[in-house]
């Protein structure tokens, strides 16, 4: 720690330790005005994730997936959540891990990916960081089933989707992931 680091962690706890590390975090926090004030919050410590978003410029479709999602369900909305392949790294770089991702849940393998941008779904509660790309793909890319591993739980509906419907899908709500409303948004704009 620095000596003029304005945060100071003073202690951390494990609350719970099944999907994702559940911590609760005591740190004290320089004001602006130099005094100090302790706070305690709690954090999810996950390692971070990567999604991909694959489009064919010829048919104009894009490679989306829809799969049931507790915290949808237990917000009152679509539990089952149209959404990018993705996946959380589990010790692997963000690039192996969009790819096996794209091909578990597609069945599709991608020729080129590329990184187009990275960020934090919620910095307050969450240490995780996803690592976003975009790809190309054709209908001879595709090299299995796809749907997930059954061993996870994961029960994937593979979908393609005309671009501009998937679009429209994020104007209106049916689209709320925010993973997938970013690469969507980001390829509209590399379309204009």
């Amino acid at each position: 720690m620095e000596k003029n680091d304005p945060i100071r962690i003073v202690g951390e706890e494990i609350l719970s330790d099944d999907y994702a590390p559940l911590k609760k975090v005591s740190y004290e926090q320089r004001r602006r005005d130099g005094s100090w004030q302790r706070q305690q919050r709690e954090v999810y410590a996950n390692a971070g994730g990567a999604a991909v978003l694959l489009h064919d410029p010829t048919r104009r479709t894009v490679l989306l997936t829809r799969q049931f999602r507790i915290g949808a369900r237990l917000a009152g909305i679509d539990a089952f959540v149209i959404e990018v392949p993705a996946g959380m790294l589990d010790d692997a770089s963000p690039d192996q891990r969009v790819r096996a991702e794209l091909c578990e849940e597609t069945g599709y393998r991608a020729k080129e990916v590329r990184k187009v941008l990275a960020f934090m779904p919620n910095p307050s509660s969450l240490t995780e960081i996803v690592h976003c790309y975009l790809g190309e793909y054709e209908r001879g890319d595709k090299q299995g089933e796809g749907g997930g591993k059954e061993e996870e739980g994961e029960d994937i509906e593979v979908l393609e989707i005309d671009v501009d419907e998937a679009f429209r899908m994020v104007e209106d709500g049916r689209i709320v992931d925010a993973k997938t409303v970013i690469l969507l948004q980001r390829l509209q704009q590399e379309l204009s």
